[in-house]
């Protein structure tokens, strides 16, 4: 059985400040933090975060004692840790969401990074990096979550560095959905590899044409190329691709392409170039593409008028009559309409998603290695759903306080245990579905919904559970992104 640890605690991050510790003694940290291992308030965060890695099983025998050092078994002393969180943006449009609901919170980044210091011991390192959407502002990231003051209480209380890494090399700034400016970034200071899936790709045999791919900027020449001719490559980030521990902390949430976040779509924050990534296939189904799903004679001229303005808006030209075009679409039509493959129709971005975990989980610091019989490298998921995402995420979702987190070294087993705290039918999410399913290089053990156990937990008492997947339940159904309403949705009896 492939084991998930959910842990119930308080649905808020109220009361909560940075650097978020324990503000409990748990006796495996007292030498890592010594004197600070009960400092500020109490947190409920922390607690769930230690409530899950200890329901899924990691150095079970020893929970409760000094020596208890989860992470111990997924790295050796002396390694390095690279921790992913879902930084996308640093803000949220909705009046009834946060961005608590957008990114995850700091006090999960700080006690996942603390197990991953007592793992690597003080000759080891731990990072924190992500590659958020270009508009984000990384240093107001930084604020919201706290993450200046968790680097600052491990220097000076700890004698130990956090790095935290901006993994992207470009940020832009959009006035009504247009680029108007561009900002060059140092990125990652590894660097960046090109990871070529080939043949071993999810979009062999998808019947898509490369050449319909568009993907996070103008030029699609450029999503193309790295698509096309028995290629399907990826920039990918050196710091993680080397890392010896990766540790994926995503955000519960909705989402407009794929149907969720969860941990198989936030390793898009890996990628040095997101335009190397395909997103959707311009055109409706019927002309072969995914953008849109019928041939309404708005979403066809509008498909058009977008494929004439790439060219032009790549070389800088005409972008106050864009910007107006794009003001007067939104006052005449609204934003309830499905573009830019925003509907469960996508077959493109699922692939997308589902090759990056292909090269994360089969790539090492030597290189790729699709001929091994199992992934090369071991990903630890710890899903921060305290407060999560529901209707148009990712990006501006509402809140929903469900005082959930997941952990999993298995994708698909966590994600499968967050659909169904959603209410959502897995078999409508292809990410999931089709990965379960999959005859090439394997992400996943997870061949069957029977195949998993959940380690079910409350964070106050860790008095653990062991339920099947059919016993995880939605307290409520979330509201799906526009593009999902109606499609997504677990039947009930």
């Amino acid at each position: 059985m492939i084991r998930v640890g959910l842990a119930r605690t308080e649905p808020r991050y109220a009361g909560l400040r940075a650097p978020y510790g324990p503000g409990k003694v748990y006796p495996e940290l007292s030498p890592l933090l010594g004197e600070a291992a009960g400092s500020g308030p109490p947190n409920s965060a922390y607690a769930a975060v230690r409530a899950a890695l200890f329901a899924m099983g990691l150095d079970r025998e020893r929970f409760g004692t000094e020596a208890w050092n989860p992470l111990g078994e997924l790295v050796e002393r002396g390694r390095n840790a690279v921790l992913k969180p879902n930084f996308i943006r640093h803000w949220n449009p909705q009046s009834e969401g946060s961005v608590e609901s957008v990114i995850t919170h700091g006090s999960i980044v700080r006690a996942v990074a603390d197990y991953a210091f007592l793992a690597v011991g003080p000759e080891g390192s731990v990072t924190v990096a992500e590659a958020p959407q270009q508009d984000c502002d990384f240093e107001e990231i930084r604020k919201i979550a706290g993450l200046d003051s968790i680097v600052e209480f491990y220097e000076q209380t700890l004698g130990r560095e956090l790095r935290v890494i901006d993994l992207r090399r470009e940020a832009v700034t959009f006035q009504d959905g247009i680029i108007v400016s561009r900002q060059a970034l140092p990125g990652d200071p590894a660097g960046y590899r090109a990871v070529d899936l080939g043949r071993q790709s999810f979009f062999e045999k998808s019947g898509l044409d490369p050449d319909r791919f568009r993907g996070a900027d103008y030029d699609p020449s450029v999503t193309a190329e790295h698509h096309s001719g028995g290629r399907n490559e990826y920039l990918l980030s050196e710091t993680v691709l080397s890392a010896d521990l990766v540790i994926n902390l995503p955000k519960l949430k909705t989402h407009k392409k794929t149907g969720v976040t969860l941990a198989i779509k936030n390793l898009v924050g890996i990628n040095g170039d997101k335009n190397w990534l395909p997103h959707h296939s311009v055109g409706s189904v019927a002309e072969g593409g995914d953008e849109f799903p019928d041939q309404k004679t708005i979403d066809r001229w509008r498909s058009r008028a977008t494929e004439i303005a790439r060219p032009l808006l790549k070389r800088g030209l005409f972008t106050q009559l864009f910007r107006f075009a794009r003001r007067v679409e939104s006052a005449t039509r609204g934003e309830d309409f499905i573009r830019s493959g925003n509907w469960h129709g996508n077959q493109t971005t699922w692939r997308m998603c589902l090759d990056l975990n292909r090269c994360l989980y089969y790539s090492d610091r030597d290189g790729l290695h699709l001929d091994a019989g199992a992934p090369v490298r071991k990903v630890l998921t710890v899903l921060d759903g305290i407060v999560a995402g529901e209707g148009e995420g990712p990006l501006s979702p509402h809140n929903v306080p469900l005082g959930a987190v997941l952990a999993s070294c298995d994708p698909i087993a966590l994600d499968l245990a967050a659909i169904r705290l959603m209410g959502f039918d897995e078999r409508k999410i292809s990410k999931v579905w089709e990965a379960m399913s999959d005859t090439g290089p394997r992400i996943t053990e997870v061949r069957n919904t029977s195949d998993v156990a959940v380690g079910l937990v409350a964070s106050d008492d860790c008095a653990l559970r062991d339920v099947s997947l059919d016993e995880v339940h939605a307290e409520r159904v979330f509201v799906p992104h526009l593009g999902w309403q109606n499609h997504i949705e677990r039947e009930t009896r």
